[in-house]
């Protein structure tokens, strides 16, 4: 750790990667708890912790250095950003889409049936009368396919998209199993 002093800048640029990286693992850890990954959950918050432990040994015995408390803070904030845009990235987990097309409904529902999703229909009642409402439970990774399709079918299909903790059955466009399929626990 000592080359990281010989220049003014160096220890600064250490600390604020080692932020960056953990404060990312940190906002990944917190991701995977709500999502019950039980493995990646802890084994991810084992390595935060451990750089962690170095930005901060570092800082402590450098307490001279005033552009390395600049260094943390600005750690933190761009490890926030890396964290959320690592978690987009990989896109784990559930959504369901929940749809209300201002046009024919069954058109609509079979369209997104022919393209692999897995299409429930309901018949509810809205303010300016009766509705139908069409909900699809599909991987985060093909939640761009899907909206797509609805713009596509019309561009004023109201929508809402929500978090699903666990799914079980149903019908999933296939993925390739991707990563490390022993981390997945059945997920």
């Amino acid at each position: 750790m000592e080359a990281l002093k010989e220049s003014w800048w160096v220890l600064p640029l250490f600390i604020l990667l080692a932020r960056t990286v953990d404060v990312s693992l940190g906002t990944l850890r917190v991701i995977f708890v709500a999502r019950g990954h039980q493995l990646l959950a802890p084994l991810t918050g084992f390595f935060e912790v451990l750089v962690w432990l170095l930005a901060v040994s570092q800082i402590m015995s450098n307490l001279d250095n005033w552009i390395c408390f600049i260094a943390y803070p600005a750690g933190y904030a761009l490890g926030a950003y890396v964290g959320i845009c690592i978690e987009r990235w990989i896109a784990m987990g559930f959504v369901l889409v929940r749809m209300i097309p201002g046009k024919d409904p069954n058109e609509f529902a079979q369209i997104l049936r022919q393209q692999g999703f897995g299409v429930t229909q309901v018949d509810g009642e809205g303010s300016t009368g009766r509705i139908a409402i069409l909900f699809t439970v599909v991987r985060r990774r093909k939640l761009t396919k899907i909206l797509n399709s609805v713009r596509k079918y019309h561009h004023k299909v109201f929508y809402t998209v929500e978090d699903v903790r666990l799914t079980r059955e149903g019908i999933h466009p296939s993925m390739p199993v991707r990563g490390f399929p022993a981390l997945r626990l059945g997920k």
